[in-house]
C-alpha cells in the first residue's frame, strides 16, 4: 500500500473532553464527501489505498491534555489525479464525487 499518514499532536485545554473534539471535527467536515472520521479507530493508508479519501483518527489522553490526531491518504489517487478530477467537478458545478466513487 501507498500513503502518507501524519500523526499530528495538540495541546488541548484540560477541560477538554473527547466528545467536545469529535463534534467539533464533525462540525468541521460534515460537507467534505471524501473526508471520513474513524474516531478512536484510528486509520491506516490500507484504508484509503487507491481511493480519494481522506480518513482521520483520533485519542485524548485526558491527564495530559493531549490530542493524538491521525490522518491517513493516497498520495496518487488523493494527492493528483483524484484532487484533479474533484476539483473539475466543482468547476463543472458537478457533485464532487463524480467519477470517484
Amino acid at each position: 500500500d501507498r500513503g502518507i499518514l501524519e500523526t499530528i499532536y495538540v495541546t488541548l485545554r484540560r477541560t477538554t473532553t473527547e466528545a467536545q473534539v469529535a463534534e467539533a471535527l464533525e462540525r468541521a467536515y460534515a460537507t467534505a464527501p471524501f473526508v471520513r472520521l474513524t474516531g478512536a479507530a484510528l486509520p491506516e493508508i490500507k484504508h484509503v489505498a487507491y481511493t480519494n479519501f481522506c480518513d482521520i483518527g483520533w485519542k485524548v489522553d485526558a491527564p495530559t491534555g493531549r490530542l493524538v490526531l491521525v490522518s491517513v491518504l493516497d498520495n496518487l489517487l488523493k494527492g493528483a489525479a483524484g484532487q484533479g478530477v474533484q476539483n473539475l467537478n466543482l468547476v463543472l458545478g458537478l457533485d464532487q464525487r463524480v467519477g470517484l466513487i
